[in-house]
């Protein structure tokens, strides 16, 4: 079975798109790859630095979105951000040691639309020119300014990154732009970004969808995220904290928040979209082994020194692998169940891709009528207990029901193995499956007899049936005598 790679964030003082983006280059994400993904992207007005900082005396990686004076937004100014007065009160830091940068690794940066080259010999990247729906004019700032849906959409698409990046980086923003609309009474479609359509963050949000597709990151786990309070300024005005974006996210994804009492935004929007599109946990195993740690770096100096630590992380379990069909086939297996109405079947069809490929056992649908006499299917899916929390988030990621059922069962299996044999049509893979049997004689007496069966797999004879021409059954009948014959 295939290691899985478990990914846990640990936000005790909070996250943030560029933090995450910065831990996961850390932890081994290809920078070269990133800057290739970063420089497809149809947007200019921005450069890329990642170096070496100190925090809190911490060595850490740290990620800078540089933008020119049109598209600068005062994301990392203090003062822009809590006040002149909370500046002189001391309510948070101008440390120096995030300046002290190494010279060791990682100074280059990357000019978008400016042919660079790097100073330690990484290779040239050059200039493109980015068509889009506007003029490049001395407007150029306003139009970036207030971006939609439909203009991410065009954005992301348009960029040269995998189709997984691309799909992990549209639910990042789809997070926020539900977040967002909620807020202002629009809808995900009408509702023009600020922050949130601003360059930087586009570019954060692409860069850490990237770094994720990279590390081959199978599962997210994020027990709770750590937030002040007080208030902050952004386009809207002056806001509490958690902003009414964070609070939007945390409620629509259940996320655990922790307030910290400080005055401070630990949690950016783009941080809990982040979360809340990737986090299929919120609960770390028992125990585990740490097999890499990351560092990130944020830009802001509070009291809590802005880091996020990223670790790849192993199961540590005496335990049998539950996912082997062949081993604890007889222990208790769990049925999730729930009733929909309101998804259509191209939508029911992906959830059990989803499913099944993240080790639920089977996954089936059973027609019912619900309230109201409305059809609907019942969504069935068997998995064992450790796999329970992974597929109920799918499945309400997915669906748009709102409870699931649990039922545990005790089963009975049949010991089984995959064999292959040869047949006159070629290679043929079988199932071959023991069945204890009870005979009765005359006297009354019973002795047990071991009955074995022997399975073709669907694949196996199909795959024949397409190179010799014969109907399935007849196929079908040559496998299993050809097993007859071998034995």
């Amino acid at each position: 079975m295939k290691k899985k790679n478990q990914l846990y964030l640990e936000c005790y003082t909070g996250i943030s798109g560029d933090m995450t983006v910065a831990a996961l280059l850390d932890l081994g994400a290809d920078e070269r790859t990133l800057r290739e993904a970063l420089a497809s992207l149809p947007v200019d007005g921005f450069e890329i630095k990642i170096s070496r900082v100190k925090k809190s005396g911490l060595d850490a990686c740290d990620f800078n979105v540089i933008l020119d004076h049109a598209h600068e937004n005062h994301d990392h100014d203090m003062e822009y951000l809590h006040g002149a007065s909370q500046h002189h009160e001391g309510d948070y830091y101008h440390e120096d040691d995030h300046h002290h940068e190494s010279d060791h690794h990682h100074e280059d940066t990357h000019h978008h639309n400016i042919a660079t080259e790097s100073n330690h010999g990484c290779e040239e990247i050059h200039s493109h020119h980015h068509d889009e729906s506007h003029s490049h004019n001395h407007g150029h700032a306003h139009h970036h300014a207030h971006r939609g849906m439909r203009e991410i959409r065009g954005i992301i698409g348009k960029s040269a990154i995998s189709e997984h990046a691309k799909e992990t980086a549209l639910r990042i923003f789809e997070i926020l732009g539900e977040a967002e609309a909620k807020a202002h009474g629009e809808t995900l479609e009408t509702v023009h970004f600020h922050e949130v359509g601003a360059v930087d963050s586009i570019v954060d949000i692409v860069a850490a969808a990237v770094c994720l597709d990279n590390l081959g990151i199978d599962e997210v786990i994020v027990p709770f995220l750590c937030e002040g309070g007080g208030t902050i300024r952004c386009a809207h005005g002056i806001l509490p904290v958690p902003v009414p974006a964070v609070t939007n996210i945390v409620a629509a994804h259940g996320l655990k928040l922790r307030l910290t009492g400080e005055e401070a935004e630990y949690v950016t929007p783009t941080g809990a979209a982040i979360v809340a599109a990737v986090r299929t946990s919120d609960h770390l195993p028992e125990e585990f082994t740490v097999e890499r740690i990351g560092l990130g770096a944020g830009k802001r100096n509070y009291r809590r020194p802005g880091l996020l630590r990223a670790m790849l992380i192993q199961e540590v379990s005496d335990k049998t692998d539950d996912n082997n069909d062949n081993d604890n086939d007889n222990a208790a297996i769990w049925r999730l169940e729930s009733n929909i109405d309101d998804t259509n079947g191209e939508n029911f069809g992906y959830v059990m891709e989803k499913l099944l490929e993240a080790g639920a056992r089977d996954v089936f649908y059973s027609p019912v009528y619900m309230k109201k006499n409305r059809p609907a299917y019942m969504l069935s899916v068997l998995c064992v207990e450790k796999d329970i929390e992974v597929m109920e988030h799918i499945i309400f990621r997915e669906t748009t029901t709102i409870g699931i059922r649990r039922n545990r069962m005790q089963r009975t299996v049949l010991d089984r193995r995959i064999e292959t044999i040869q047949t006159p049509f070629g290679e043929a893979t079988v199932k071959i499956c023991k069945l204890p049997r009870v005979q009765s004689d005359l006297s009354g007496k019973s002795e047990e007899k071991e009955e074995v069966r022997c399975y073709p797999e669907y694949e196996s004879v199909a795959r024949l049936c397409r190179e010799c021409g014969g109907s399935y059954r007849e196929v079908y009948d040559i496998v299993c005598q050809a097993y007859r014959d071998k034995n």
